[in-house]
């Protein structure tokens, strides 16, 4: 008895991602998970400059500053609760100090432009169709930053409107890097403060707008996260306590389906040899002065001067 529906899912035929590729990942706490997959496994990536970003409005502005070289200035911030905030940014960039968020800001946006200049690949997750946008400056912002909510109005963004920023996103990375593949995926994270109905909307508005870029374009692809977590992992043991993240488990069975899809076979071993170097450097030995353990660790060494010779990037 099969008790499991199967998304199909093909490997990737070209432009699949090895130790050579650079990776960008942008986007909501989704983008996260899978980065810190990727940076387990000694990839080369950079994921959220300016944070946790889940709408696709911040995202296209990130883009479009970076390319434009946009330089953050104390117009471009506020103080509140005794720490200086950039609505363009997500609060883990607040500062008690303003020079700090500004050189945190621009650095940021130096980061971005010279990771889509030499991406071959940039992953964009997106979480959220809800915006909340900011009634003085009439801007929509990627956090409120505990601001009153009164200072806000809350709005869904349509079709339309989710279209045109995913299409400014995808030509402001083709036009400094067109042979970036760019790979778009709906983060499976529940947004239930919106509401449950609210919810299923916002990634129906998603899903749809997302499906409406990739026909028109070569070089852009979905990754169906949000599918695998809804439709094969439909339990609610695959859900953290707070019933809304998908957990650990759920977390990696999404990985090995990317894994499958856009990891090239060959970058296995070395993925292998990563996960045993990692797992050599949390042995804690009965006696760290014996011989045993002195081979052990030349043994160790061994293995990551090999892998370091192979791909420089690769340190532990």
């Amino acid at each position: 008895m099969d008790l499991q529906t199967k998304i199909p899912l093909h490997e990737q035929e070209s432009n699949q991602i090895d130790y050579n590729s650079k990776l960008f990942l942008l986007g909501s706490c989704f983008v996260e998970n899978i980065g810190e997959k990727l940076g387990y496994y000694k990839f080369q990536s950079l994921q959220n400059p300016l944070g946790i970003l889940f709408n696709p409005v911040v995202i296209e502005r990130l883009a479009t500053n970076a390319i434009n070289e946009k330089v953050y200035t104390e117009q471009d911030i506020f103080f509140n609760n005794e720490r200086w905030h950039c609505y363009d940014a997500h609060s883990e960039l607040s500062s008690e100090s303003k020079e700090e968020l500004l050189h945190n800001l621009n650095s940021a946006i130096t980061a971005t432009k010279k990771q889509i200049l030499e991406s071959t690949h940039v992953m964009i997750t997106l979480g959220t169709a809800w915006v909340y946008k900011h009634v003085e400056t009439n801007r929509i912002v990627a956090n409120c930053h505990k601001v009153p909510q009164k200072q806000f109005t809350k709005e869904l963004l349509s079709n339309t409107a989710i279209s045109k920023s995913l299409e400014s996103i995808f030509s402001s990375i083709q036009a400094i890097n067109p042979e970036a593949t760019v790979i778009f995926t709906v983060s499976p994270v529940r947004h239930l403060k919106d509401g449950f109905i609210q919810n299923q909307r916002s990634k129906a508005h998603l899903l749809a707008s997302v499906h409406d870029t990739i026909e028109k374009r070569d070089h852009c692809f979905y990754f169906p996260s949000y599918e695998i977590q809804m439709d094969e992992l439909r339990d609610y043991r695959f859900y953290a306590e707070d019933m809304i993240h998908p957990n650990k488990t759920a977390m990696n069975y999404i990985w090995e389906k990317f894994k499958m899809v856009w990891i090239h076979e060959d970058a296995y071993g070395t993925m292998e040899e990563v996960s045993s170097i990692h797992k050599g450097l949390g042995h804690r030995p009965f006696n760290s002065n014996s011989k045993e353990y002195e081979t052990f660790r030349q043994g160790l060494k061994r293995k990551q001067d090999k892998l370091f010779n192979a791909f420089p990037h690769i340190k532990f």
